[in-house]
């Protein structure tokens, strides 16, 4: 069986890409361009980009063009000590930007809740962005009375900082990774096709007298971020 044109065209450009025909930042030639190179019709190139869209490789920015994206990887160590994001890109030389996109008073979850103790909190998403490229989205829920912490502080910042600067202790953290699907936010923000699977570090923290002081999630996408852990035999081996 012939393999459709679609794939065989993707693929051709997928080798280009990962071979450095077309570098990270780069713009792909144009639809017309491409039905011009390839002699096929404009929907086998659409679905052609599809494709590589798909599989991170590129990205579609409306009015704009096709580029290819940025494919180095970075990844937050989850050991002790404990090292927040911000400093743990520094050290590597990564450029980390948080753009705040929501913030205020909500309802919280129901786990939440029932740590804080309280129907509400103050939350706010912000969107990492990695090296100039959309990484991840950072929800975070504080408890009161917290949240004047975050009024100005906070607008590029993370939250565990901001708390910390402010001489709030962040003594421990328990979280869990998992996998989800982009919904329609997550897609337009992380610039992933709609049911992306992406990665989701889910976590409390609790600062002295193990009290919980936040609660959240990052969803990144894992051609992009990627978590390291290191695992030690206990003190009896």
């Amino acid at each position: 069986m012939s393999t459709p044109l679609h794939l065989a065209i993707s693929e051709q450009l997928r080798c280009q890409i990962l071979g450095g025909d077309y570098p990270p930042g780069e713009q792909l030639p144009s639809e017309y361009q491409l039905v011009e190179r390839f002699g096929v019709s404009r929907t086998t190139i659409r679905q052609a980009i599809a494709n590589l869209i798909s599989q991170g490789l590129v990205v579609s920015r409306q009015g704009k063009g096709v580029f290819v994206t940025e494919r180095r990887k970075v990844t937050y160590s989850l050991s002790s000590p404990m090292v927040f994001l911000e400093a743990d890109m520094a050290q590597q030389g990564i450029s980390l930007l948080a753009k705040r996109l929501e913030s205020g008073l909500v309802e919280v979850p129901v786990v939440a809740q029932h740590l804080f103790e309280t129907p509400t909190a103050y939350f706010q998403k912000k969107l990492l962005e990695i090296n100039g490229a959309p990484g991840a989205l950072d929800l975070t829920y504080v408890p009161p009375p917290f949240e004047t912490f975050f009024a100005v502080d906070s607008t590029h910042q993370m939250t565990f900082p901001v708390l910390e600067q402010h001489g709030i202790a962040i003594a421990r953290i328990e979280a869990i990774l998992e996998c989800t699907y982009a919904n329609p936010e997550e897609s337009l923000h992380l610039e992933v096709p709609l049911g992306h699977p992406l990665i989701v570090y889910r976590h409390t923290a609790f600062t002295t007298g193990d009290r919980p002081i936040a609660y959240g999630e990052t969803i990144s996408r894992g051609d992009r971020f990627c978590y390291s852990l290191e695992i030690r035999r206990g003190e009896s081996f």
